[in-house]
């Protein structure tokens, strides 16, 4: 090969050679430093999708784990609830045998009553309150709601609507609205009111009747006219909180222009809750301001509720656990449902020997109700506890799955990174050894 100046063949090839290694070292520390054999789709693009699968698989069944442990949690709170009604309906039937007596006087009978009475609203009380995260395991629940329906047909509360700035109600203390004595919570409701007051204030003031009892709460709500220190924007909300009567509004906009149309006539006669053409539109009646009470259907108990426990969307994927009721109406109707329960005994169950003696056949027919409901959870809990071990193997093996296509061999690979570390060294070396190759044609100029 002919000397020359311009141009350093071997220069040239020792820093390709190098830019290789250095290349493939880096490759190397990146899997090394990584821990996975496909740091991207350069190094195994099959794998890595194959990989990305079983990723997603893995990380799905680990959740699914989890809907099984909740699943089981759930069933056992139901449960506890079956076993605390189980020792009340034995007490129960011991009371109605001791009352089905001829020893005792309808004085006695009338003790023994009291307490069967009672205890057999304990059991309603129970199965109403037994519930997980919301979800009702034993029987409907207590709650109530406001009955939208009434609005969307322009019945009662037809005024509270987002043209006047009402967007939104919600009940913050169901105790409260539950505490009717009667079963028909329909007569209870709240009206409200936005009254002109002196001094140029604007009162909301909403008056709720629970079971004819009567409660009020105002607020003061001048600064939320157009212009005030709270006033709301286009397209933004506020929330009105009246914790005294368990409501919560929530309000936009036009609420502003609604409290400065009130505001802005000192008579009264523009007051929400009395005008019959409410801020000058025609049929806009602010009179029509009371709002009704219903039963909470998002309360009832479910027939069944469906839990996810594989990773795909098939049937086979989830797992559908049936509840049966076992409140007073249920308990004691037997297996077709059509005997007498022990809600049918009614408010003088064991207060005579004949009463007593139907109530013992009615209150074994309960606990074997019962028996049935709670031997239902007990076959759910197992096949649930299968369903666990099912998915812990699955998961270990996908696992082990995605182990093999993409974590690394670190000793291979370190043996690789040390090599490519030598060729990196040895290229460096030879590098420099190339560029002082030139040297030499100095001496053949100064000769």
């Amino acid at each position: 090969m002919a000397l020359n100046i311009i141009s350093n063949y071997a220069a040239n090839v020792a820093h390709r050679n190098l830019t290789a290694s250095d290349t493939m070292a880096t490759r190397s520390l990146a899997k090394l430093s990584s821990g996975t054999r496909v740091v991207s789709a350069r190094d195994d693009a099959a794998s890595m999708a194959i990989g990305a699968r079983l990723n997603a698989t893995t990380e799905s069944l680990k959740t699914a784990t989890v809907n099984v442990n909740q699943a089981n949690s759930m069933l056992q709170i139901a449960d506890g609830g079956m076993a605390t009604i189980d020792n009340i309906l034995v007490r129960m039937k011991t009371l109605a045998v001791q009352a089905s007596s001829g020893n005792l006087s309808d004085t006695e009978r009338g003790f023994l009553n009291d307490e069967f009475v009672q205890l057999r609203e304990e059991i309603d009380r129970i199965a109403s309150s037994t519930n997980f995260n919301g979800i009702q395991l034993l029987g409907d629940g207590g709650d109530v709601a406001i009955n939208f329906d009434d609005l969307a047909t322009g019945g009662s509360g037809a005024a509270l609507t987002p043209v006047n700035g009402f967007d939104n109600f919600a009940i913050t203390d169901n105790n409260y609205w539950a505490t009717d004595t009667d079963s028909d919570i329909t007569d209870n409701n709240f009206e409200v009111d936005i009254d002109y007051a002196a001094g140029g204030q604007v009162i909301m003031t909403v008056n709720a009747t629970v079971d004819g009892d009567n409660r009020s709460q105002s607020i003061d709500v001048t600064d939320y006219a157009s212009g005030g220190t709270t006033a709301i924007g286009a397209g933004e909300n506020a929330t009105l909180n009246f914790d005294e009567l368990g409501l919560s509004f929530t309000v936009n906009t036009n609420f502003s222009a609604s409290v400065s149309s009130i505001a802005a006539d000192n008579t009264g006669a523009s007051n929400f809750g009395s005008d019959t053409t409410f801020n000058g539109v025609a049929g806009n009646d602010s009179s029509a301001n009371v709002i009704n009470m219903a039963a909470d259907n998002g309360q009832a108990l479910q027939q069944t509720v469906d839990f996810q426990v594989g990773a795909g969307n098939t049937a086979n994927d989830r797992l559908a656990i049936e509840f049966t009721a076992v409140d007073s109406e249920t308990l004691g109707s037997g297996a077709a449902g059509t005997a007498d329960s022990i809600s049918d005994l009614g408010a003088n169950a064991i207060d005579t020997a004949a009463g007593a003696q139907e109530a013992v056949e009615v209150v074994s027919r309960a606990i074997d109700d019962l028996q049935r409901a709670r031997a239902n959870i007990g076959t759910y809990q197992n096949r649930l506890d299968f369903a666990a071990q099912n998915l812990a193997s699955t998961q270990e093996n996908t696992e082990s799955a995605r182990s093999t296509l993409l974590d690394l061999d670190v000793a291979a690979e370190m043996t690789n990174f040390t090599s490519k570390q030598i060729l990196v060294q040895s290229g460096v070396a030879m590098l420099a050894q190339a560029n002082q190759m030139p040297q030499n044609l100095l001496r053949l100029l100064q000769g």
